[in-house]
């Protein structure tokens, strides 16, 4: 159910994202889905990919600061209030996100939130109790 995240660390300067994506690439993973955050000093490469630990691996090989973060993915209806619907639940239930992102698939209609929070388990809890599907780490890996 939760789906393991590579959070890599890179400097703030031109061309510094080229290198871990094409790393991925030459190693034949793929990329699911990504979100970049940046200070004036670094950026944090946040990327879901169809094989975490191969890709961690892989990217450590070649000198980058990689963490696995464990995040979940809620399917969302993709259409206007979808995710307003979705963040309702989350701050009725008194839970703090730290960030999310979101992506459309195949399957028409929905799209895939992610996100991430101190206490994923409540997060899981509390998503299910309000009736939204919680996506499995394989679906995702796998689209």
């Amino acid at each position: 159910m939760k789906i393991k995240q590579l959070s890599i660390f890179l400097q703030n300067k031109m061309g510094s994202l080229s290198k871990p994506l094409e790393i991925l690439s030459d190693a034949d993973i793929n990329i699911r889905a990504m979100c970049m955050a940046d200070t004036s000093e670094f950026g944090i490469l946040r990327l879901v990919v169809d094989d975490p630990e191969k890709g961690k691996e892989v990217l450590e090989e070649n000198n980058f600061l990689v963490k696995i973060t464990e995040i979940i993915g809620v399917e969302m209806n993709d259409t206007p209030g979808g995710l307003t619907a979705v963040l309702k639940s989350i701050k009725d239930n008194n839970i703090d996100l730290e960030y999310l992102y979101a992506f459309t698939h195949d399957k028409v209609g929905k799209a895939i939130l992610l996100l991430h929070a101190d206490d994923i388990d409540e997060l899981i809890s509390s998503l299910k109790n309000d009736n939204f599907t919680i996506v499995s780490a394989e679906e995702v890996y796998n689209l």
